[in-house]
């Protein structure tokens, strides 16, 4: 069977770690890298209880979405629940190698992931990255246009039925009979890109974590420039309608949509390198934190 660091190096060519964005450090966390890679696993995120259950099912390398370790360390020892994560993972021989914006701005990473479940066509990034390197064009989050217009609420209730079931549930904002063409989708945290949304010119934008200050910052805007534009003053893209009206998803939940790629690409890709097709699965446990949502 190919060793941890073949099943890396395939790893790191479908989702480059030059693609991370700057404060990030996606790669191999955990790992020996002589060790043999007969199972891989897929999780949005490396909680204990989906160490647990890679390890009990005797996975040799565990592939997240999200970082064990966001930011910077001191200790890995047992004080705190990431060093008792590693211990496991280390005396268990089960590597874990994370795919963060890397696998968001990678052809068929989690960006094109969620644009494609959702039914857009005439793709490209909103936020492209030179690489002259790439076959594909690539880049963090997607725009693209639906094949035919919907209003907002079933254009939300599309959404709702590809990601999978959390409590927290999708939260949607602007006048649902609104009509929706184009679309902005990205997955994970996505008010730090309003400028980039705005100038994209879209109808709604999907994304998560939307606080309310941004959020209510950008749907008055938006109001205000649809207002502007109806009598006759050029303020933002378009008619008279209200864009970007906004659909905010569970982060775990639109991340996880990489999978439905990589449980087809990453193994494949393997046999292709080194000859040899590890076992694959998705462990599509909710990770999501939130257990009751309230109405």
């Amino acid at each position: 069977m190919p060793m941890l660091k073949q099943v890396v190096d395939v790893l790191e060519t479908l989702y480059p770690l030059r693609y991370a964005e700057s404060w990030d450090y996606p790669g191999l966390i955990v790992g020996d890298l002589s060790a043999p890679v007969r199972r891989i696993e897929f999780a949005a995120d490396p909680t204990m209880e989906v160490v647990r259950q890679a390890i009990e099912r005797g996975t040799d390398l565990l592939v997240c979405h999200h970082p064990l370790l966001f930011r910077s360390v001191h200790e890995v020892s047992g004080l705190g629940v990431h060093g008792d994560i590693v211990r496991r993972l280390s005396q268990a021989g089960c590597a874990l190698w994370v795919g963060h914006t890397n696998a968001d701005a990678a052809y068929r990473g989690t960006g094109m992931a969620a644009a494609d479940l959702f039914g857009l066509v005439d793709q490209r990034p909103l936020v492209p990255i030179d690489d002259p390197t790439a076959v594909h064009p690539v880049g963090l989050g997607r725009v693209g246009s639906l094949p035919e217009p919907m209003t907002l609420e079933a254009f939300a209730r599309r959404v709702a039925d590809v990601l999978p079931h959390t409590e927290l549930g999708v939260q949607v904002c602007g006048p649902l009979d609104a009509t929706v063409r184009t679309v902005a989708v990205l997955p994970g945290s996505g008010d730090s890109l309003f400028d980039e949304v705005r100038a994209a010119g879209v109808d709604v934008y999907v994304t998560s974590d939307l606080r309310h200050h941004p959020a209510t910052d950008a749907i008055e805007q938006a109001r205000y420039e649809a207002a502007m534009r109806g009598r006759g003053i050029g303020l933002g893209s378009g008619d008279t309608a209200i864009r970007p009206l906004l659909i905010n998803t569970p982060h775990s939940a639109i991340e996880s949509l990489w999978f439905h790629y990589a449980l087809e690409d990453v193994p494949q890709a393997v046999e292709q390198a080194t000859g040899e097709r590890p076992q694959v699965y998705w462990n599509r446990m909710n990770t999501d934190p939130w257990t009751l949502s309230i109405r």
